[in-house]
């Protein structure tokens, strides 16, 4: 769905954040499409949420198969393979979003252009089968809500991955507009207060020269408002709970309420145990938190999950252990955090970017260890990897001036 997973501006910042909901709270007060009750679709949904992306994939296709002119089967299948990518580039890691440095930064993203193309057919499909069902009533909800899920959810990818963050609000508040317009119509479908909520919350929290960046500076959002309408989604969303869930447990972490962040990464964990980013995010929100020794046991205890055959159907343990040499340099073990940043950088999934910052790292605890000639020989290895980097330059600096952490 959206991020920001953040598991996303416009179901940006989410994402990864990460993650829909397909439970069952107070169902018989909530409306939604039939199609969102179906056990299929529970079932499909389950094995989204413990990360098996093909297995929900294979799942969603046989759906769709079964309701050839749905809208809403066509966005299913839109958002595991949407999600299936954006955990392939590693854009499902909550720390990226966890400042404004996701707006500003640079972060090196390769598109697969074949995945990109069925992405943006898939959205392009969802949109002309809810348009048809609206020309025979134009005030169908769920017709409405499935062509604005599918235009936020293409909505992210454009923002998360293509980085054209203008385009991407834009089209996210088509999106809204959709939503805010299922909720007119019928204040009971809950679900569409994710979009809604992530929209309000995120314009909201948007700084100003950002907004004037991409041209939205007339548009306005409430972050409390937004939090309000995810807080429902989340208690009574019948395909958007953990969704909603998500982006709250991003937004409570770039405002530093940790405590509430981590009470939501653990109620997650609990249902979903196999969920690998759920786990990583109870660490990641216990470093956060200064609590150094207790993310470190959290962390170990991802990496020792990770070693039972099938326990986590996808993986990216180079996220577990560069956070856990992060935690493990707080405590001034650094002999360990090195050896957790090196087998970081060496994972069979580690991206070309966080391999360089992993290196980085290590050369910075060399330093700080006062072993100035292994630390040159990690900025050695960053620089060959890309001099003209943000990891690369920072490396060219230390070569030259040892690193003192400050």
């Amino acid at each position: 769905m959206m991020l920001l997973r953040i598991r996303s501006a416009w179901r940006v910042v989410a994402s990864s954040l990460l993650l829909g909901g397909a439970i069952l709270v107070h169902a018989d007060t909530v409306d939604t499409d039939p199609l969102n009750r179906d056990t299929k679709v529970r079932e499909a949904f389950d094995r989204f949420y413990i990360m098996d992306y093909n297995g929900a994939i294979s799942r969603f296709e046989t759906i769709q198969g079964e309701h050839p002119t749905s809208p809403l089967t066509t966005d299913y299948l839109l958002y595991a393979t949407l999600f299936k990518e954006l955990f392939r580039l590693d854009l499902l890691d909550t720390t990226f979003y966890a400042n404004d440095g996701f707006l500003t930064g640079r972060h090196t993203v390769v598109e697969d252009p074949q995945v990109r193309d069925q992405i943006k057919s898939l959205a392009d499909k969802a949109v002309r089968q809810a348009d048809i069902q609206l020309q025979s009533n134009q005030n169908d909800v769920n017709a409405l809500f499935a062509r604005g899920w599918a235009k936020s959810l293409e909505a992210t990818y454009i923002a998360m991955v293509e980085r054209s963050f203008g385009p991407a609000l834009h089209l996210a508040l088509s999106a809204r507009s959709d939503h805010v317009r299922v909720l007119q119509l019928d204040p009971n479908y809950v679900d569409a207060k994710l979009v809604v909520g992530v929209y309000e919350y995120v314009v909201g929290a948007l700084p100003l020269p950002f907004k004037l960046l991409i041209g939205i500076a007339g548009i306005h959002g409430s972050k409390a408002t937004g939090m309000e309408m995810l807080r429902d989604a989340a208690a009574r969303g019948i395909i958007t709970s953990v969704e909603s869930r998500t982006c709250m447990m991003l937004f409570l972490r770039r405002e530093a309420r940790y405590a509430e962040a981590t009470q939501i990464a653990e109620s997650l964990v609990s249902q979903y145990p196999r969920d690998f980013l759920f786990r990583l995010e109870v660490a990641n929100l216990q470093k956060d938190a200064g609590l150094g020794p207790v993310a470190i046991a959290s962390y170990r205890q991802v990496v020792d999950l990770a070693k039972k055959p099938g326990y986590f159907p996808a993986t990216h343990l180079e996220l577990v252990y560069f956070g856990l040499g992060d935690s493990l340099r707080g405590q001034k073990m650094y002999a360990d955090a090195v050896e957790a940043y090196r087998e970081g950088a060496f994972q069979p999934t580690t991206s070309p970017e966080l391999k360089r910052r992993c290196l980085l790292a290590a050369g910075e605890v060399y330093d700080l260890m006062r072993d100035h000639a292994r630390a040159k020989e990690q900025y050695q290895a960053v620089i060959d990897m890309g001099a003209d980097t943000v990891q690369g330059q920072q490396a060219q600096k230390f070569m030259k001036t040892s690193y003192t952490g400050k």
